[in-house]
Formats: structure tokens, sequence, C-alpha cells
């Protein structure tokens, strides 16, 4: 069966993790997922309307780590503030 980038038997599609999914991940996991999205849309075995479903989809992961990590940058300012 294929894992989450797309590495199984058959070069099967990748499964892509659901938003409740990708809501629980911390930040690293978030930027491991955007990687293998890229690794999948660079494979010229991708047609064009899966890499524009992938592309759909690493864009609201890149906002989805973007927003994490401005809170966790919000977060180390106010711990130095508090000093």
């Amino acid at each position: 069966m294929s894992g989450p980038d797309g590495d199984g038997e058959g070069g099967s599609a990748p499964v892509l993790p659901s938003d409740e999914e990708l809501a629980a991940m911390r930040y690293e996991e978030l930027v491991a997922t955007l990687e293998r999205l890229t690794r999948r849309m660079s494979d010229n075995e991708v047609g064009i309307e899966e890499a524009a479903d992938l592309y759909e989809r690493a864009r609201a992961i890149h906002r989805m780590a973007s927003e994490r990590l401005d809170a966790i940058r919000k977060r180390i300012d106010e711990l130095e503030a508090e000093g």
C-alpha cells in the first residue's frame, strides 16, 4: 500500500493527509509533507491534472506551515519579553 509520500508499489499517487491530520501536525511535519508533495510534482509521471491538484494542496500546506511558524515566532518573542 502507498504511504503518505507516494513511495508505495506501482507508483500510485500519494495519499494526502486530511485537513484534520494537517491541523494536528507539528511545523516540521508540515514541512516534510510539503517536501514530499514537491518531489511528487517534479515526477515526470504526474499528469497535468494531478500536478494542479498537488500544487493546490501544497499551497494550503505552505500557508499552514507559515502560520504555524509565525505563531512560534510570536511565542518566542513573548517569552523573550518576559525575560
